[in-house]
């Protein structure tokens, strides 16, 4: 959660603007605003380039600069680095710079940031079509049952990847685009589960009561049988996040996922396949996904403990 929590900071972390500018008796945050360069003095109206040594000589004689602890974005050339790129890592490159003279830190964290955040997209609409599908499916069981069934057998053999990389061929790649195709696929993953709960529960003695008394099928649906089968869905939600990350990070690696230049870590590990002189490439980025996938998967047990009634214990 820590880390997560930082890189939707990491326009402070990991930027190549400055957190903050005080220029004759004012202050500025560059980070948050664009200001143009004739602002601290410069002739151009052009957007100011803190590492222009002339604008940062401009500055710091009416003023300081505040720097972000990496000075570098995702998409920041890195110039006078003294040898070809990718270069290793040095006091000024943590983990040195890819093959396009950009900082490998500075990628990993905005591409930490963005696999997070599509995986818990992923996974939320994921659950919530699955979760209703599945619902529908064991409630009222018969023709509606058997009709759906037959249905997911036909979608769910159809070829994802190849799905994706023709789509991809077809429209220029974009995170929403990712999103609404892999959701198209992903949702199935929680209907057998949530369907063998509500074909129970819909037996049980407390349901067929409120039934009786006569509450709406929504009702019962979402209402009594629906958090009995939260502990069996909860289950699979961090293998459906994990699935979601592996997946973006497959899709970058081979070329058809983010659009190029995004920072991505698929992208770095095929930097990495490509430059085998460069092992912190492939190296850095490996760590990070093995990692980041390793804790998923610990927060998801958790809340699943958390939330399972057997084991909740009792005074």
């Amino acid at each position: 959660m820590v880390l997560f929590v930082g890189s939707l900071f990491a326009e402070f972390v990991a930027n190549d603007r400055p957190i903050l500018v005080r220029y004759d008796g004012q202050f500025y945050m560059p980070v948050v605003v664009e200001y143009p360069e004739t602002t601290f003095g410069g002739i151009f109206e052009t957007a100011t380039d803190y590492h222009d040594p002339e604008v940062q000589k401009l500055i710091e004689e009416k003023g300081w600069i505040v720097w972000p602890m990496i000075p570098f974005s995702y998409d920041t050339v890195v110039h006078d680095l003294g040898r070809p790129s990718p270069s290793p890592p040095t006091a000024k490159n943590w983990l040195g710079t890819d093959d396009q003279a950009r900082d490998v830190a500075a990628r990993l964290i905005y591409g930490f940031r963005i696999s997070i955040l599509f995986g818990l997209i992923l996974t939320l609409l994921s659950s919530v079509v699955g979760v209703a599908a599945g619902a529908w499916q064991g409630y009222f069981g018969g023709m509606v049952d058997l009709l759906f069934q037959r249905f997911m057998e036909i979608w769910g053999s159809m070829p994802q990847l190849y799905i994706l990389i023709i789509l991809a061929s077809f429209f220029e790649p974009s995170f929403s685009l990712l999103l609404v195709i892999m959701l198209a696929f992903s949702w199935m993953s929680l209907v057998g589960v949530v369907r063998a709960e509500f074909l129970r529960g819909r037996n049980l003695m407390f349901v067929m009561a409120a039934k009786a008394l006569g509450q709406s099928n929504v009702r019962l649906m979402f209402k009594h049988i629906l958090p009995n089968a939260m502990v069996a869905t909860i289950s699979f939600m961090p293998f459906i996040l994990n699935g979601a990350i592996s997946s973006l990070t497959a899709l970058d690696f081979i070329g058809y996922g983010l659009p190029a230049g995004s920072a991505s870590l698929g992208e770095i590990l095929n930097q990495g396949k490509n430059n085998l002189q460069a092992p912190w490439l492939g190296i850095s980025a490996f760590f990070v996904t093995a990692i980041m996938l390793s804790l998923l998967i610990f927060i998801g047990e958790a809340v699943r403990d958390a939330l399972d009634p057997r084991k909740t214990f009792r005074t």
